[in-house]
Formats: C-alpha cells, structure tokens, sequence
C-alpha cells in the first residue's frame, strides 16, 4: 500500500536517525529539498547515543591506513565550522574542543608499540610529541606514577555526541525536515533500475525520489539489491560522573586496553570493547570490570566516580572497517554507512558528500576510495579467502 500522508511524496528519505544520518538530513534539507528521517527507535538511541566522542584522526592513526587516514584528518579540520554552525542555528553547546590527547605506555611492551606508532606518525608527517612519565604527569596531574611514557597530539579533540543530536534534531526542523521515531524501514522499492520508495515493516510504502541509507549496523538487513556488507561490532562503554575538583584529565587519555574522555560537564566515558557478536547488546559483568581496572591503571581516581551508565552499542564495521559513502546500485539511493569507529568525526563531511551527490556532482575526491562498489569486492575476496 503506498502512502504520502497528505504530503506529497518525498524528495529524500534519510533512513537512519543517528549522527551521521542526522547530519546528512541537515545539509539536504539547506539546499532546500524536503527531507523526512525515518529512525527505528529514537533518534541517537544507537551507536551515536554510545559513543565517546571523540575526534582522535591522529592518535587514532594506523599503518596502513592510507585514504582513510586523509579522510579523518580532513574530518577533523571541517569539525571547528561545523560546530559553531550547529550551536550557532540552535542556541545548543556541543562541548566541542580540541583538547588534545595523551596515548599512555604502562609497562615495556607499551613503550616499544608506542616508540613504533610515534615513528610512524612523524614519517606521514602528523604533529605528535613524545614524553616521558614525568613530563605527561606534569600535564595530567591524576595520571598514575606506573605510567612510564606517552604521546600528545595536541589538535585532536572531542564532543557530546548526544549534545550533537539534539541538535541536529533542531537544526532539521528549523530547516523545515521531518524526523519519525519508532517507524522501522524493511526496504527499499526499487523498478527499473530507479528507487521509487521506502518500504515500511508493516507494508506501507512511503514514495520519495531519493533515499539515502545511513542505518548504521542495520544498513545491510534492508531490503535493497547489492548492500554493502556491514556487520555490527559491539562495543561496551561506560558513564561515570562526579568529583568537585574539575575533570579527571584535561585531555583524552588513550592506552592499548582503554580510552577515557572527561568532559567539562564532569561526566567521564570509559571504553570500549570490540566484540564480534553479531546484534547482542548486553552489558556484560567482566566488561565493566575489565574496563575500570584498565581505566584504574593509569588514572586511579576513576575509583571514586559513580557510575550511572553501562551501555553496549553496534559500530557499523565493513570488511576492511572503512566507510561506504556514495550511489548505491540504483539511481536515487545513496549509502552513508560502516563509518566503524569513526561515525561522529566524519559525520559532517559526510553529510556535505552525500548533499553533494543529490545535488547532481560527482563524488568528493576525499571519499572517491569509499564506494559502495568497493566494499563488495572486499566482502567477496573475504568470502572466498574463507571458503
């Protein structure tokens, strides 16, 4: 049964109510189009309502990485404007900063994998510094005497993510967008070769002229010909808040078992685990413990926190955990998805990508190595190599 509600059929359908696909609503419905946003649950309620936020592109980098490394980084300049622009349209602060990080050595294998890292981030030619255990307590104060080196990299940064729904959520209403809460998407109509709907669970069918795909570790349980192969990968966080002396840490502090995020609010985030289990989202008694003994080991008056939050959430992972952003198969459906770990930093060039493609250009050179095409011949080598 198609349907308009009385409004017409929609220009775009954004499938997808957090981060990303909120962000992505947001610069479609300034170039003027009409945008509904259709979200399972509430809006943020999934990975996004998790997340730490932070916007680490250079203590986050790898070997190997290459393309997805630019792409962060690219990510973490257009974070300042985008910021402000957002706070600036809706009057809500994001607790967004450049606060810098720490990534912490503990014992002697800490050090030698740090040594490596550090090398690795002055030949891409990133702006990082090495320190000694002294020199990172003389920065962080509550840092533990058993820590023994770290790294700072001073422009990475971090936000609210939920302070960045909000106000998304009014951004695209004050652009005129529509958000649905609780409508569960089960496809996607598409006819010759041309997407003509959006296919409600209970068999309703929305028409629009465009869809855009950003569902994060649902996107590939729709209804559409040839999804990208997105999987869900677990992650378990913790939320953690008082102490009258400020923030546990000015920065990000980062080791190989934990990060930990402090807020200027006073709430800290502890996380996170990586867990292949499919869409299982329980919190789990030796996560939380394993977390806070990580987190104890370098910053040992997490301890007297309270804890008010263990939740689990489901990054969007691809074959090789990189993003897929750009046309799907049929013309007018776009993916914004399998942004992993890095949904919140590369939300607001995604969004100028994926308005960018609407509007009729071709795709953004930072995200020309991130098409839906190549995700698929990585899940087909990955299945063969296993077969």
């Amino acid at each position: 049964m198609h349907s308009d509600a009385g409004r017409g059929a929609d220009e775009v359908v954004v499938v997808g109510g957090g981060v990303v696909g909120l962000a992505c609503a947001w610069r479609i419905a300034q170039t003027g189009r009409r945008v509904l946003v259709l979200e399972r649950d509430e809006p943020g309620a999934g990975a996004s309502g998790v997340a730490a936020g932070m916007l680490a592109a250079v203590a986050e980098a790898d070997f190997g990485e290459g393309a997805l490394l630019r792409l962060r980084l690219e990510a973490a300049d257009a974070w300042p404007a985008f910021a402000a622009e957002l706070t600036a349209r809706t009057g809500i602060e994001l607790e967004y900063g450049r606060c810098g990080a720490l990534v912490l050595a503990v014992d002697s294998d800490d050090v030698e994998e740090l040594r490596r890292v550090q090398e690795l981030r002055h030949g891409l030619g990133l702006g990082s510094e090495w320190l000694t255990g002294r020199d990172c307590r003389r920065l962080e104060p509550a840092l533990a005497p058993r820590v023994r080196a770290g790294m700072l990299t001073r422009d990475d940064g971090q936000v609210d993510p939920r302070a960045v729904v909000r106000a998304l959520r009014e951004a695209i209403r004050r652009e005129g967008g529509e958000l649905r809460a609780g409508v569960a998407v089960e496809g996607i109509d598409e006819t010759g070769n041309r997407v003509r709907g959006v296919r409600l669970a209970g068999g309703e069918v929305l028409p629009t002229r465009a869809v855009v795909v950003a569902a994060g570790a649902w996107s590939a349980s729709l209804d559409v010909c040839d999804p990208p192969p997105v999987r869900p990968v677990k992650g378990q966080v913790l939320r953690l808040r008082g102490g009258v002396a400020g923030p546990l840490a000015q920065r990000i502090v980062w080791t190989p078992r934990c990060y930990v995020v402090s807020r200027p609010s006073g709430e800290v985030v502890v996380g996170a685990t990586v867990e292949e289990r499919g869409f299982d989202t329980t919190v789990t008694a030796g996560a939380v413990r394993q977390l806070l003994e990580d987190a104890r080991e370098v910053l040992p008056d997490v301890e007297e926190r309270e804890l008010v939050e263990a939740r689990a959430g489901l990054r969007p992972g691809t074959p090789g955990n990189a993003p897929v952003v750009g046309p799907g198969g049929s013309d007018g459906l776009f993916w914004a998805t399998g942004h992993y770990r890095n949904g919140i930093l590369l939300a607001p060039i995604t969004a100028d990508a994926i308005a960018a493609l609407i509007h009729g250009a071709g795709p953004p050179p930072p995200f020309r190595d991130f098409a839906a095409s190549r995700t698929r011949s990585e899940g087909a080598s990955l299945a063969g190599s296993t077969a």
